[in-house]
């Protein structure tokens, strides 16, 4: 199957704007937030727009590049201010230099992601930022997972991941490792979300107020947190 088509698969069923994910994306928007520069974003990989809805909030112009025909449709429906380019990354040909480049959750996805960094080091703005969050598999779900012979190692894909079209997961070395070697200097690490359990047994009985308590104390405790980031300009 070609790269599209599994996108175009994927696209059929996405569950990132449901259950407690948009929960989990504000918080990585607001981490993000706080870094941008400039005046336009880039952002690889909307999906449903859930982020795209949360940079537009930003007052900076916001252009897209996602690969599914039906994400795509969807986006320049809801809207209608936004550059939506419906291309793979490898296709994409920018026609200006961006000021902040957004990858939430794309890097477990791609078939290469350091191509991806190369790729995105030449769309981006001299003194401009890359921010990338991605999952963590040294999420405490993860290691209790592995404890209760669920999952056989922490990196292992689970039934979520499979879902979502993962194709790895990250771990803070892994992810720090990459934009180093991919010629990046990385501006800030961390995390946010501890995840004692599933996102379903979350969903069934956890109120807002736990959410968001444990959205924070990720940013306490990012190595076992269930989503990691970095911050990076060009080194």
């Amino acid at each position: 199957m070609g790269e599209k088509d599994r996108l175009e698969q994927i696209s059929q069923n996405s569950l990132y704007a449901s259950g407690v994910m948009p929960v989990a994306i504000r918080k990585c928007f607001d981490v993000f937030r706080e870094h941008f520069v400039g005046s336009n974003i880039l952002e690889l990989g909307p999906a449903e727009g859930v982020m795209t809805e949360l940079l537009i909030e930003s007052g900076k112009h916001v252009s897209c590049v996602e690969g599914a025909s039906l994400f795509c449709d969807r986006l320049n429906a809801r809207f209608p201010g936004v550059s939506v380019f419906n291309c793979l990354f490898e296709e994409f040909q920018p026609s200006l230099p961006y000021d902040n480049i957004v990858l939430g959750h794309v890097l477990e996805h791609v078939e290469d992601p350091k191509k991806v960094l190369g790729l995105v080091k030449t769309w981006l703005r001299p003194g401009g930022r890359v921010f990338a969050a991605v999952p963590n598999s040294m999420s405490l779900h993860r290691q209790a997972a592995v404890l209760m012979k669920l999952l056989s190692a922490v990196d292992e894909l689970n039934s979520l991941d499979i879902h979502h079209g993962h194709r790895r997961v990250f771990n803070p070395e892994t992810l720090k490792g990459l934009f180093l070697s991919s010629g990046f200097l990385i501006e800030k690490f961390g995390g946010y979300w501890v995840k004692p359990v599933s996102n379903g047994q979350l969903e069934a009985s956890w109120s807002a107020e736990m959410l968001e308590a444990y959205m924070e104390l990720g940013q306490k405790y990012p190595d076992i947190a269930a989503e990691i980031y970095v911050v990076a300009t060009l080194s």
